[in-house]
């Protein structure tokens, strides 16, 4: 399938990327890449597979038992800040007060 440069470039806009005409080209040729073998996996017979939610065993990702473990102290935790008030970590606002 091919991915027409039209297509990109609203997808572009839509994603509100500034991209070159290089850039536009390559994207078109590399998603057209992408959907040809999306038409490919299509085509494959998956009608006797069982669905997954995962790709990964399930025994492979059994989690450890919960258990209580040394931590650091507040103190520790906040030796190498830069700044700390009343046992917190002080950091600069990013969001201004409106």
């Amino acid at each position: 399938m091919s991915m027409k440069m039209n297509h990109v470039e609203h997808v572009a806009d839509l994603a509100r990327l500034q991209l070159t005409r290089e850039e536009l080209e390559r994207f078109s040729t590399q998603l057209s890449h992408i959907l040809t073998y999306m038409e490919e996996l299509n085509a494959v017979d998956t009608a006797g597979i069982p669905g997954t939610a995962s790709v990964v065993a399930s025994d492979a990702t059994a989690l450890r038992e919960d258990e209580v473990q040394p931590s650091l102290s507040q103190e520790q935790a906040l030796s190498n800040a830069p700044e700390a008030v009343d046992g917190l970590f002080q950091v600069p606002q990013i969001i201004s007060d409106r």
